[in-house]
């Protein structure tokens, strides 16, 4: 089963032993943003995406489920 973009995202997180706050201010966003991404409320843009890639170490090919 293919996971969502927000999906990865909490799970990278969780991994990553951070709450949604911890990371929003990691990268830049607020916790609400955050919650919004990881339950598929908001389409992150593209400099979103690249601040998240950047923090994670993940290309965006495997989050946006391009490459798992």
């Amino acid at each position: 089963m293919k996971l969502t973009f927000g999906e990865k995202i909490r799970n990278l997180r969780e991994d990553a032993d951070m709450n949604q706050t911890q990371l929003g201010n990691a990268v830049g966003m607020t916790q609400r943003k955050i919650s919004y991404i990881e339950c598929g409320k908001y389409e992150p843009g593209i400099d979103d995406i690249v601040s998240l890639c950047k923090f994670f170490k993940v290309s965006a090919d495997f989050l946006l489920g391009v490459d798992d």
